[in-house]
């Protein structure tokens, strides 16, 4: 009997050491924050699940514009988030943020790829492979759905990073006499475009990734990334010019391709004090990474109307039940580094 309550006491010393092992944030609270486009909302939804697990107190995260998020991370309102495009958001920091926060690990490593697509019956029959195949009088008429005389491009809403970008490349490879640029609400508009397509005509339009577009529209199968005819950074782009041309693009006309649009790293950012003392959250921040095609298949549910929050978190449960043996390697990963 004594050896039995001897074993049981050494057990119950035991519970909590490794409950702490195994929830190393046990009682932390932790304030995420996501950005304002909702292609971003599935790999934050992640992340703050992979904390809960941790022991992590992970609040609601606060949707915050870009500007608004560099400046709340710097000054420590915020903990983390996961929706970093780099070098795209570089000259949206406050100055001198990088004595403050880091750049903690790849979401996706070059994930984030802006530029133009055609649909690639049109591509091959009109042999287009850049903007300027588009001042032919033939693909003119090809692409112009409103009878305007110009190719119809889905380009970006006003008031959108990409729309100044467009509005550049107008500029600069004379374009404003052949390509009207449409700039109502993107997701109605590129419906409208795959609509156009199912019914059998020909698309142009301006897309990013990661986004349900190119999950519809396979690159290499139904459409085809273009190149701007050279390389003509706007001023914002002129730090990562090089990152404006980039090989092993699926679905590109060319290899390597001149994108015209600085290719990104999708990373996660987050307040140094807040990783110096989480060494665990700071470690899955680290590990943690999706495949681009996993992005934009739950992007595509969202568009297809499951876009609440519980379906978001739904998505995320369903990845880690099919990817569950990656999720514990992360896990294991954060608790070791927590010791």
């Amino acid at each position: 009997m004594k050896r039995i309550m001897l074993s049981l006491l050494l057990l119950a010393l035991c519970l909590p050491a490794f409950a702490d092992q195994q929830r190393p944030g046990e009682g932390i609270k932790v304030q995420p924050s996501r950005g304002t486009w909702n292609t971003g909302y599935f790999q934050e939804a992640l992340v703050r699940a992979g904390l809960k697990e941790l022991g992590y107190n992970a609040k609601k995260p606060q949707e915050l514009s870009n500007p608004l998020f560099y400046q709340a991370v710097t000054l420590g309102d915020v903990d983390y988030w996961t929706n970093g495009w780099f070098p795209n958001h570089d000259g949206q920091l406050p100055e001198n943020a990088y004595d403050k926060i880091e750049k903690v690990g790849y979401v996706v490593k070059a994930g984030g790829l802006q530029g133009y697509l055609v649909s690639k019956k049109a591509a091959d029959k009109y042999n287009i492979k850049s903007l300027d195949d588009f001042k032919r009088p033939e693909v003119k008429a090809a692409f112009d759905a409103n009878g305007d005389g110009k190719a119809d491009l889905t380009a970006c809403p006003a008031g959108w990073g990409c729309e100044k970008v467009i509005t550049h490349h107008f500029k600069v490879y004379d374009l404003d006499d052949s390509i009207n640029p449409v700039k109502a609400a993107y997701s109605a508009s590129m419906a409208d475009a795959l609509a156009r397509y199912n019914a059998g005509q020909p698309i142009f339009f301006y897309t990013w990734a990661p986004n349900w577009t190119i999950f519809k529209l396979k690159p290499g199968k139904d459409v085809v990334w273009i190149n701007v005819p050279k390389i003509m950074p706007a001023e914002a782009q002129k730090i990562a010019e090089d990152r404006m041309t980039v090989s092993g693009i699926e679905g590109a006309v060319s290899d390597p391709i001149k994108l015209g649009f600085v290719v990104s790293d999708i990373r996660i950012v987050a307040n140094k004090k807040f990783t110096a003392k989480n060494p665990a959250a700071k470690k899955f921040f680290e590990v943690f990474t999706l495949p681009l095609d996993d992005i934009n298949a739950q992007n595509t549910l969202m568009q297809n109307g499951e876009k609440s929050q519980k379906n978001i978190e739904r998505h995320a449960k369903e990845w880690i039940k099919k990817n569950q043996s990656t999720w514990n390697g992360w896990l294991d990963a954060a608790r070791k580094a927590a010791k």
